[in-house]
């Protein structure tokens, strides 16, 4: 097995554990987002998923200023995630000339963040569509088509790590979960800012303290975000 087929091997292994333990929906995000920037010749990604009236929402991001550009691109209504997600197909646009022809303001800013070429795969099961995994590179050019079905892929381990059916039935276990983690997710922008200011933290080293302080206890996320915002947590460098 070669170095690459064992990281492939790795990064499938820990999300399908994830499923195993008590499942923290965006901790498993993160790590999804994580897996792919490091397996794809790929340098960010991010996560769109459906909230309960059918939007969609930025879930998950390689980085800050990352989540921004996803952030940017709902506000715009235009870029890859909401193709893949409308159309339930793979969307691919290689260079920054196909993607103004597509995308005129998302690309603007795409360019402006260093990135010359973007796609994104859906994240579907059958024709149910839940959302979007999302890469960028800074080279032009399109994914291999190894790396394409590698992409897929890892949507799909996505897509069936949310679906996957617990104590009720998949829909609606899915729709709870991913409300609870919406209203987590604005707890955890609060924590990374209230990190951020008293520690002197990049934003996005705020946020990997505030991972690495639940992993290491064993708490959810949220938890931990909680914790900070309301002073009963302080965690430095």
């Amino acid at each position: 097995m070669t170095a690459r087929e064992e990281l492939i091997a790795d990064a499938f292994v820990q999300l399908a554990d994830t499923l195993v333990a008590e499942f923290d929906v965006l901790d498993f995000l993160h790590v999804l987002v994580e897996r792919a920037v490091e397996l794809l010749d790929a340098d960010a990604g991010g996560i769109m998923l459906a909230d309960q009236r059918g939007g969609l929402e930025v879930m998950a991001a390689s980085s800050h200023e990352v989540r921004l550009l996803e952030l940017f691109e709902l506000q715009n209504e235009e870029g890859p995630c909401l193709d893949a997600f409308r159309t339930g197909v793979a969307v691919s646009r290689p260079d920054p000339e196909a993607m103004r022809s597509a995308w005129p303001a998302f690309t603007a800013r795409i360019e402006a963040a260093g990135f010359a070429s973007a796609e994104a795969v859906p994240m579907r099961l059958r024709d149910e569509v839940i959302g979007a995994l999302n890469v960028f590179r800074v080279a032009p050019g399109a994914l291999g088509a190894a790396d394409a079905k590698l992409a897929r892929a890892l949507a799909d381990i996505g897509t069936i790590g949310l679906l996957q059916e617990r104590s009720m039935r998949a829909r609606d276990r899915l729709a709870e979960q991913l409300q609870g983690a919406l209203n987590s997710r604005v707890l955890i922008e609060q924590a990374k800012g209230v990190l951020a200011e008293r520690s002197g933290l990049e934003v996005g080293q705020a946020f990997t303290a505030l991972r690495d302080h639940a992993r290491r206890h064993g708490m959810p996320l949220a938890a931990v975000a909680d914790a900070v915002v309301h002073g009963r947590l302080r965690l430095g460098r």
